[in-house]
């Protein structure tokens, strides 16, 4: 746990949940910012801040979807943050509680809320405005991450589109289509976190919860108006790679019937050559043609004169 109380006009750090009972009892403005899970955290959050026991549950479990609840004294948000991994999308849930003196944040990794530390660390500017605005400053960075993990999908869709074209139907083409499943679940998880997340985010926007003051709102409508660019993009990017996963399956089609067709032509070919050699191959006595000299000679050049006349005939319908 790292508490963040304001005294005065500066910021005090500590670890001590002593100093947090005290700074609660008298009032003061305090961020806490919880790690790990003990049993001496859970008695303060109950105790101390007054927090539900469903709301304690909460912040230590991993959540499917954003959600907030409004509690008497404080609201409890969570939110979910993202990251990449290769070609999959990770998220993370961030939990907040907001109250008018205090706020508690658990970031299940970390490294949203260090950002918020740095910040505070250079100046208290956010604890003196109130909880609202560490909230504000939690959240907008939490969006900020989007971006840049949505902008990376156009570069990898633009990639995987010339690959489908030049792979698909060839060995080298189940990597691709691993590739598409792959980032098609990607999005698919995002866009299911962003329209709950979008949803959290109007709600606060639209002052729907007393904690956050009328001057804050429209910076959270802002928050709201940028995560709407993400989940916009989500929706095109996964529009793009179903189609690209349409585009490999039809170009791995026609490659395919162009090898059926070149293998056809050859069974063509061959079916009268097949025939000729079938003919002279039968032993009767009185076949004309088995007693002549040039009967082997004459057989082939028939068997090359059809061969020849049918793959003229192939070129001439735009068959070959």
């Amino acid at each position: 746990m790292r508490a963040y109380v304001l005294v005065g006009d500066t910021v005090r750090e500590t670890r001590d949940c002593a100093e947090v009972r005290a700074a609660v009892a008298q009032k003061q403005r305090i961020w806490v910012d919880l790690e790990e899970h003990t049993p001496e955290l859970d008695e303060l959050l109950e105790k101390t801040f007054g927090l539900h026991p469903l709301t304690i549950e909460d912040i230590w479990l991993d959540r499917s979807g954003p959600k907030a609840d409004a509690f008497p004294t404080y609201l409890y948000a969570c939110a979910h943050s993202v990251r990449r991994d290769t070609d999959e999308v990770l998220l993370c849930e961030l939990d907040l509680v907001v109250s008018e003196t205090f706020i508690i944040t658990h970031d299940h990794t970390g490294a949203t809320t260090a950002l918020i530390h740095d910040e505070l660390e250079r100046s208290p500017r956010l604890l003196v405005r109130g909880p609202a605005w560490i909230a504000h400053a939690v959240l907008d960075r939490v969006v900020d991450a989007y971006l840049p993990v949505i902008d990376a999908f156009d570069d990898d869709i633009e990639a995987l589109e010339n690959d489908v074209l030049a792979k698909a139907g060839t060995p080298e083409g189940t990597p691709v289509l691993a590739r598409i499943l792959s980032l098609k679940r990607s999005l698919q998880a995002l866009r299911r976190v962003a329209v709950h997340q979008r949803e959290l985010l109007l709600r606060l926007a639209r002052g729907e919860f007393e904690v956050f003051p009328a001057e804050s709102l429209p910076y959270f409508r802002d928050v709201h108006d940028h995560f709407v660019r993400v989940g916009d993009l989500a929706d095109s990017y996964r529009d793009l790679v179903t189609s690209a996963l349409d585009a490999y399956l039809s170009v791995q089609s026609n490659r395919m019937n162009e090898v059926m067709k070149t293998l056809t032509l050859i069974s063509t070919v061959m079916l009268p050559l097949t025939f000729i050699a079938g003919v002279y191959g039968m032993n009767f006595d009185h076949m004309p043609e088995l007693k002549w000299g040039y009967g082997y000679p004459f057989a082939l050049a028939v068997m090359a004169a059809v061969a020849f006349g049918a793959v003229m005939w192939f070129r001439h319908r735009r068959w070959l």
